[in-house]
């Protein structure tokens, strides 16, 4: 038996704009460069890779991502300085959730 945690955040509406999905978009567009290349990466539609990050920036109020449209030296896409606090806070937060629900855990069922 075990416990999960799980980490998302909800928009004034309650709908869900940032959690593991989002996560791991933002490393990868900071891993390829590229939105397109990181929605590939994760078996993703570029349509919804992009439709995450709008959802997430425009609920945070704040722009995650710069992105150039392709051209005679190609497109690409990296994080804000925003964007990449953000993902260092959610991390940190996610993190501090999970030691906790491990503490919490192993003071009620062990």
């Amino acid at each position: 038996m075990r416990a999960i945690t799980r980490i998302i955040f909800l928009d004034d509406n309650d709908e869900k704009f940032f959690g593991e999905g989002p996560c791991r978009l933002l490393h990868a567009i900071e891993a390829t460069g590229s939105l397109n290349a990181a929605a590939q990466s994760m078996g993703m539609a570029y349509t919804k890779a992009l439709k995450l990050i709008n959802n997430a920036e425009k609920a945070l109020g704040f722009k995650l991502t710069v992105r150039v449209v392709g051209g005679k030296s190609g497109g690409g896409s990296k994080l804000t300085d925003e964007g990449k606090a953000w993902l260092e806070r959610y991390e940190a937060y996610r993190e501090a959730c999970y030691r906790e629900n491990g503490r919490l855990y192993d003071e009620y069922f062990k």
